[in-house]
């Protein structure tokens, strides 16, 4: 049985780069740890509908969603995490992925169908 990959979605306002900076350094060891990846670290963004929050987006591929919790939960991240308080604000979600042998099945069905109307 293959597991379904999970991500680890954060928002973050910074307040304190200095602060943010020395988290950023010490968070690539702990997530390694629990065999997690940066998917997204920042990075430039292009807001296609809505409006840009201003908030830092960071995105940890994880080998499962148990992985991704046990990380957040650990003491080796609860050390690390320590060194961002104060220094931003954010939300940090831990969500399931989607299977791809079901990705492959919903693309086959859509391709079956007519295009909407132009």
């Amino acid at each position: 049985m293959t597991r379904t990959p999970a991500y680890l979605i954060a928002r973050v306002q910074v307040n304190d780069w200095d602060r943010y900076r020395e988290y950023m350094k010490h968070s690539p060891r702990v997530i390694a740890q629990f065999g997690g990846r940066f998917i997204v670290r920042g990075g430039e963004t292009a807001v296609l509908e809505g409006e840009d929050d201003g908030r830092r987006t960071i995105i940890v591929e994880f080998p499962s969603l148990e992985q991704a919790k046990a990380f957040y939960a650990s003491p080796e991240y609860a050390a690390v995490r320590s060194l961002r308080e104060g220094a931003g604000t954010g939300t940090f979600t831990a969500i399931e992925g989607y299977d791809p042998a079901a990705w492959a099945e919903v693309v086959t069905a859509s391709n079956a169908l007519d295009p909407p109307p132009a």
